[in-house]
């Protein structure tokens, strides 16, 4: 096809995306590749709300529980991924549908990312074992000593991030922030861009309850399954971490569900202001349910085919 389209998908967490992307790529016979940071790992699909198999109802899933929780990945690796699996989904369906909120990895699929180098692996595993002993704090203290100008403007509560810019910085033997051009790059697809929004305070009790439902299903006994590796990146993230606060013994149990609930709603909170710079995302409400959304995500795609 002469003018293959990628569908994104994205919205706050808890907004209903992963059931519009199955409607969508059911209706045009194609499939779904996640852009979700930690969906990508195995043995925490209740903490990362990876879709069930009823979930996907028969949609082929890419993406999703590849990788075990001891490898490390990347917006850059994502890119090289999801370019791949769409390029073969191009190939045989014109279209592909990507879902996810990892802002960071969506940006590298629709606009390119800087070529960094690539780490050794050496340099990624002194790093990683440094931070394990000398913890988060110094961590942050490494990337204001080796990238002042990065550090400044860094996400410091997102600590893959600063890990990131200093095993790059590491290995290019230059700051992190002067090798990042922000230069987009021309795709030979079209993006077409939609973005669940709605109601904050309905969004927020969507949160809340999603907190509750993921304890009725296990999140505790999941948690407690990967304790003994909480040091490793790929479980810093918000479910495990006040559970494993909880299980250290610095807050109960229910201070630890109301964590969840806390932190979650602020990720949103930082997702929405991501979304807000965008000005090429279709919004569609949340209010209005997922065949309704679908529609209009059809509806969208036949406009950009036309064009």
């Amino acid at each position: 096809m002469d003018h293959p389209t990628l569908i994104v998908i994205t919205g706050p967490t808890a907004s209903g995306k992963s059931a519009l992307a199955v409607e969508v790529a059911r209706r045009l016979g194609t499939e779904v590749i996640s852009a979700d940071s930690r969906q990508v790992y195995r043995g925490i699909p209740i903490v990362t709300a990876v879709p069930t198999e009823e979930e996907r109802g028969g949609v082929v899933h890419h993406l999703i529980e590849t990788l075990p929780l001891e490898a490390y990945y990347s917006a850059s690796e994502f890119e090289q991924d999801a370019l791949r699996i769409s390029g073969a989904l191009f190939a045989r369906e014109g279209v592909a549908v990507v879902c996810g909120g990892s802002m960071m990895y969506i940006d590298a699929l629709c606009n390119g990312i800087d070529e960094l180098p690539t780490v050794p692996q050496g340099i990624r595993e002194d790093l990683m074992e440094e931070w394990r002993v000398k913890g988060d704090t110094w961590l942050l203290t490494e990337l204001e000593r080796v990238d002042p100008v990065h550090f400044a403007r860094v996400d410091r509560n997102n600590l893959k991030r600063v890990f990131h810019a200093i095993e790059i910085t590491r290995t290019a033997g230059t700051p992190y922030s002067g090798l990042l051009t922000g230069e987009r790059v021309e795709r030979p697809f079209r993006v077409l861009k939609v973005c669940l929004d709605g109601d904050r305070l309905t969004l927020f009790d969507r949160i809340n309850r999603r907190t509750l439902r993921m304890m009725e299903e296990g999140l505790e006994e999941e948690a407690r399954s990967v304790y003994h590796l909480r040091h490793l990146n790929s479980l810093n993230t918000v479910g495990l971490k006040e559970m494993f606060a909880y299980f250290d013994g610095d807050m109960t149990r229910d201070e630890a569900v109301s964590r969840i609930q806390k932190n979650t709603r602020v990720y949103a909170k930082k997702q929405l202001t991501w979304h807000k710079r965008d000005a090429s995302l279709h919004r569609l409400d949340i209010a209005a349910g997922t065949q309704a959304n679908a529609e209009a995500v059809l509806q969208l795609y036949d406009t950009v085919q036309k064009s």
